[in-house]
């Protein structure tokens, strides 16, 4: 009584929201197989459809902040949904109207929802928990939804620190879930399919958007609003999830998951990173505050192929007393900075292809082992 009650609410609300031709049509479905299908995907049981329930693949669905549960004032809300005063959507609320889902896997929605998303400490238990979950033997996959901003830093931190070859699915959306033409459904559908597919296993953490699968460790959001916006640029992307199949036609080189040295256990507090992104006008002094703030270790976003401007005195005095260890990467997105560049320094670490974001997170676990710095290039070279 109390669920179906909160049900109604709920359809109210969204009804209100003139969301008709969007969520709330699709919530407004009472038939007996959309109430069957939601069962399902709440993994409640379904008599009627129970063997074919439990051959399913099970999935955890976890959730940060982020556009696809967002709800806007109506669906042309595409700027200030996050001022709209409407309340986020629960897991169980975007199931409620994909009965899609229903059909290719049991889901279950983690009960630590939401999860926070705006630190390294936010990722670390936002890690343990997916290791957590995925250990389990009644667990197959895992889908995270989250903000589009970060999902390229979120999935390679998951890449990195997951131990399991279990399917590992980020995804998020560029418009709330109520928009006009929202992306959010879909994405959701799919990230959900990809979790399933077989092939997934052992490819990483994956980003599942806008029908494409790219890795974790390449990813990157070229796009502010623009629904093609998740991008490997010069390495391409691994596969699509199309309406017949998942197609995958690469897979992932660098190490992670399960072959990844890198544990969270027993680590209280990820060591302090900073990015200095160097442009014409950097001042002399970025790097050596950096330092006066606590950081142990810097990431140069170079100009070109490593060249850090007025920054290059600091940071050789930097390297010489081992005040933090110094990586060298570039803000320009495709290529390699190559160790013994113009402006490389003895006792600097280079990023290879890594984004400045990316070697950051890779840099902050490096130093929960080891500030060596051959020892940390080594690990540049094999992530």
């Amino acid at each position: 009584m109390e669920k179906s009650a909160s049900r109604r609410r709920f359809l109210q609300d969204m009804t209100a929201l003139g969301a008709a031709s969007g969520v709330s049509a699709a919530l407004g479905a009472t038939n007996a197989g959309a109430q069957e299908s939601l069962q399902i995907a709440q993994a409640q049981p379904a008599a009627r459809s129970a063997d074919n329930a439990r051959n399913q693949p099970r999935i955890q669905l976890l959730i940060g902040p982020g556009t696809l549960p967002s709800v806007g004032k109506d669906r042309m809300d595409l700027l200030r949904y996050r001022l709209s005063g409407n309340p986020r959507l629960t897991g169980e609320q975007m199931l409620e109207p994909l009965p899609e889902i229903a059909k290719v896997a049991r889901v279950e929605v983690d009960k630590g929802n939401p999860y926070g998303q705006g630190s390294y400490e936010d990722l670390r238990k936002l890690a343990l928990r997916a290791e957590e979950v995925l250990k389990s033997p009644d667990v197959d996959g895992l889908v995270y939804v989250q903000g589009t901003n970060t999902i390229e830093e979120t999935s390679y931190f998951l890449n990195l620190t997951v131990h399991s070859d279990k399917p590992i699915v980020v995804t998020g959306a560029q418009r709330p879930f109520n928009a006009l033409s929202s992306d959010a459904q879909m994405n959701l559908l799919d990230a959900v399919r990809l979790a399933c597919a077989p092939a997934s296993r052992g490819k990483g953490a994956l980003v599942a958007f806008n029908g494409e699968i790219n890795a974790a460790r390449d990813v990157t959001k070229t796009n502010t609003y623009h629904m093609q916006t998740f991008r490997t640029r010069d390495l391409g992307l691994l596969g699509y999830i199309d309406p017949d199949k998942i197609e995958f036609y690469r897979t992932p080189h660098r190490r992670h998951t399960v072959s990844s040295e890198f544990s969270l256990a027993g680590i209280q507090a990820m060591p302090y990173v900073e990015v200095a992104y160097i442009h014409t006008g950097t001042r002399a002094g970025v790097a050596n505050a950096m330092v006066g703030l606590g950081a142990k270790g810097i990431v140069i976003a170079s100009v070109g192929a490593g060249a850090p401007n007025g920054l290059d005195k600091e940071l050789e005095e930097i390297i010489k007393k081992g005040s933090a260890v110094v990586v060298q990467s570039s803000r320009v997105g495709e290529g390699r900075i190559v160790r013994g560049n113009n402006w490389y320094e003895s006792g600097m670490v280079v990023a290879d292809n890594l984004s400045p974001q990316k070697a950051a997170l890779l840099l902050t676990l490096a130093l929960t082992k080891t500030s060596n710095v051959e020892e940390i290039q080594r690990m540049f070279d094999e992530y």
